[in-house]
């Protein structure tokens, strides 16, 4: 091992991947004991091996909810880092996420693993949330480590609009972004509405790190498509410490899986496999502040050791979407990706950036935006196209632009944040709570 933590390539094969399990895995579970949840879930059980992890209960979001702060915590107080909570994708309260230091330097030595090959030269924009996941701060510090510029561009901000986010793209010359697949098309739909080709606010970006949602093929290419750019996708999971998965340089996504040890869970059975589809249950490998034990994520994903021509002795996986939001229709669940991989089949010139789609009675309806030269097909094409993967129960329809994504979110300018206090009588510029036309008679 290089350092603390193993390297790609220090194992040969898939079978020197279980040595590492095997090795790590009892150290796993008595960690994992001395937070209190696990100390009364696990007791005083022996050490156990990896053919013992069906034997042991799964873990839940309610588990950690229920326990929330610090019933999941293994290591004193003083020893805690960095508190992060998840991106809220589920219902219910987010769950949060503690960490050592320690624990950072894992999750950030799993992220430089990806196909991001950042470097002094780059100008990295990331677009991702900085409150409270941890993805941000992984960008961020993985930018600043490689000597690139960083521009903290936050999202969800009041403050940082699509536009502005286009000027940045431009005026920086920002040749790397972070953020969701969602992004990019909602910057190429505000290039549209400002009458230019997404391609001229951006004519140094060379790559897109797309990370915080499932990333189909067919969207991918759309988004490298629109902006000219490389595309390379980071999945990951607040709770097991965010990056899960990264890209090897054939572009393939593989699990951690020197970190994570893997089970796949048929939620119709309760019974778990090594591979195959199902929802993905990881046990923590390295975790000191929150280890976490057959931890169900509910992401729906496909899992396989099939090998890939990279070298990398890492199951590859392909992510589906949550298990939860998947919807009934044709008598087989329909994941999001799956519905995604429709929609961006449709050509480039229809115009088709946003799409939903609603499930019920076991049929599937998509609705999408479409506004380009070829829109009057657009209908009628992803019909054929649903019926060729589900069949006759699922059903297209077209709205007109801003009917899904607003045109006001597109084009408003950024809300002032900051307050004066001080300004002239005819200067009301810059108020954070501009008067309102009437205001109330002072008592």
């Amino acid at each position: 091992m290089a350092g603390d933590f193993p390297e790609v390539g220090e194992w040969a094969d898939f079978a020197g991947l279980r040595e590492i399990w095997e090795a790590r895995l009892p150290e796993t579970v008595d960690r994992a004991r001395r937070s209190g949840f696990y100390r009364d879930r696990l007791g005083d059980a022996p050490a156990v091996c990896v053919d013992d992890l069906p034997g042991l209960p799964f873990t839940t979001k309610a588990d950690l909810r229920a326990n929330h702060p610090y019933g999941m915590v293994a290591v004193p107080r003083r020893r805690l880092a960095a508190y992060h909570e998840s991106s809220g994708t589920s219902p219910g309260r987010a769950t949060g996420s503690f960490h050592t230091a320690r624990d950072w330097a894992e999750m950030l030595d799993r992220f430089g693993r990806g196909r991001h090959d950042l470097t002094d030269a780059d100008t990295v924009l990331v677009r991702v949330p900085y409150a409270m996941v941890t993805i941000g701060h992984q960008v961020h510090a993985a930018a600043r480590a490689a000597g690139s510029l960083v521009i903290p561009a936050d999202a969800r901000s009041t403050a940082m609009t699509y536009r502005r986010v286009l000027g940045l793209l431009r005026d920086l010359d920002v040749t790397v972004a972070a953020a969701l697949p969602t992004e990019p098309l909602l910057w190429a739909a505000a290039a549209g509405m400002l009458g230019e080709d997404p391609r001229a606010f951006a004519p140094a970006l060379r790559m897109l790190i797309a990370t915080g949602e499932p990333l189909s093929g067919a969207r991918r290419r759309r988004i490298a498509e629109l902006w000219g750019c490389d595309v390379t996708v980071s999945y990951g999971n607040s709770e097991c410490g965010s990056n899960l998965a990264g890209e090897c340089p054939e572009g393939n996504l593989h699990l951690w899986a020197d970190r994570y040890l893997p089970e796949i869970l048929d939620p119709a059975t309760g019974r778990t496999s090594t591979a195959g589809r199902g929802r993905l249950v990881l046990t923590t490998l390295f975790r000191e502040a929150m280890p976490l034990v057959r931890y169900d994520t509910g992401d729906a994903v496909e899992l396989a050791y099939d090998g890939c021509p990279c070298g990398w002795a890492l199951p590859r996986i392909r992510v589906l979407g949550r298990w939860e939001h998947a919807v009934e229709a044709g008598g087989r669940r329909v994941f999001v990706s799956e519905v995604e991989e429709a929609v961006y089949a449709l050509p480039v010139e229809a115009g088709v950036l946003f799409w939903r789609a609603t499930g019920g009675a076991g049929r599937l309806r998509v609705t999408v935006e479409a506004h380009g030269p070829e829109s009057a097909d657009a209908v009628p094409a992803l019909r054929g196209e649903l019926d060729r993967r589900f069949g006759a129960c699922a059903d297209a329809a077209a709205v007109p632009p801003g009917t899904l994504v607003p045109i006001e979110e597109l084009t408003r300018d950024s809300h002032i944040a900051k307050p004066r206090y001080l300004s002239s009588a005819s200067d009301a510029a810059g108020l954070m709570y501009p008067p309102r036309a009437t205001a109330p008679s002072p008592t």
